[in-house]
């Protein structure tokens, strides 16, 4: 509680009530950037198809104005598809984030130690037995409860800390997509064909509900993350300064962990899994911001861009083939993986 303070240079203070913060001007700055980027490549990605509309067209079809044909390209055939990426790119993103604070290495992204893998199996496995459209959600949800469980448990006493936790989650990852090629091989090609889609990340024809439920999930862990963003920086420190803080470090990694599988486990419910759109998103974020702090907020916007961007190349690159947006965003984000390793050679440093 603080009252007539002078902010920092830099910082704008905001007063609501008996509580005060402050917001970093760069912040502010760096996440209007992204969004106006977010808005334009939003925008492309109505436009531009097998019928191209202007970008006044767009923004009149979004607002069933003009004609009826834009509006239903638009309305009925695009915007549930850009939604899809604005959501999933979102999540993905701020979960690798949050992943990444918490075992505080670039590597320990959510599809690296696993999560993603084991998520789509739960997926895939309720699609090849039950077929119902609701329960890929609940199932990949507690796939990627499983995987977390695994890899916390199986890391020992270093918990989220160190490679232990990375190699533990990459074993389960392998384990788990061994378990879906094996689903995937033991059923009719219909119900094959049904779930390929989970196995790759695709943002073709999802369903209206579940990318429904994701944004309402997605919109709830993002206002946690904003109310706890000076909280979770804490976990860059040490256990020892932390603790001196006055914070429970086990109440702080099982929050951010908790957000990290809920995002998870919707994202890929919707998408399946989306290669490394939880490794660049953080990363670029963390470039706007010259490293400073923990970007949560950036992480999301980037995380969407990257999404959207992905999508819009996959629909337009061969068309009128499509290539899956997970494979899209393999193909960038393979190469910066090895780019990363290259450059950060010490242990430290990742």
């Amino acid at each position: 509680m603080m009252h007539n303070m002078t902010p920092p240079e830099g910082y704008l203070c905001l007063t609501l009530g008996q509580y005060t913060c402050l917001i970093d001007k760069n912040a502010i700055v760096r996440n209007l950037l992204l969004v106006t980027l977010l808005i334009f490549a939003s925008i492309g990605s109505l436009a531009i198809g097998t019928l191209s509309l202007s970008p006044w067209e767009v923004v009149q079809a979004v607002f069933s104005v003009g004609d009826t044909m834009n509006q239903f390209v638009v309305q009925e055939l695009r915007l549930q598809r850009l939604l899809a990426g604005l959501y999933t790119g979102a999540a993905f993103s701020l979960a690798g984030c949050l992943m990444q604070t918490l075992a505080r290495n670039r590597l320990a992204t959510p599809g690296i130690i696993g999560i993603d893998n084991a998520a789509m199996a739960f997926a895939v496995s309720s699609v090849v037995s039950t077929g119902i459209s609701i329960a890929p959600s609940g199932m990949a949800l507690v796939g990627a409860a499983t995987a977390a469980a695994l890899a916390f448990g199986l890391s020992g006493s270093s918990g989220t800390r160190g490679y232990r936790f990375i190699v533990a989650g990459i074993g389960i990852g392998s384990i788990a997509g061994a378990a879906t090629q094996l689903m995937l091989s033991q059923v009719a090609i219909d119900t094959a064909n049904a779930a390929f889609p989970w196995t790759v990340g695709s943002l073709n024809a999802r369903s209206s509900l579940m990318v429904s439920v994701l944004g309402v999930g997605l919109l709830i862990c993002l206002i946690a993350c904003m109310l706890l963003t000076h909280v979770f920086s804490l976990l860059s420190f040490s256990d020892a300064v932390v603790i001196g803080l006055g914070r429970n470090m086990k109440h702080l990694r099982m929050i951010a962990l908790s957000l990290s599988i809920v995002l998870t486990g919707l994202s890929v419910a919707v998408a399946g899994p989306v290669g490394l759109v939880a490794l660049i998103g953080p990363e670029v974020a963390r470039v706007l911001a010259r490293y400073r702090g923990t970007p949560l907020v950036g992480s999301a916007l980037a995380g969407a861009l990257i999404m959207v961007i992905a999508d819009l190349l996959g629909r337009t690159m061969l068309s009128p083939i499509e290539i899956p947006v997970g494979i899209v965003t393999s193909i960038i984000g393979g190469p910066y993986l090895i780019w990363i390793l290259i450059r950060q050679r010490s242990a430290h440093s990742l």
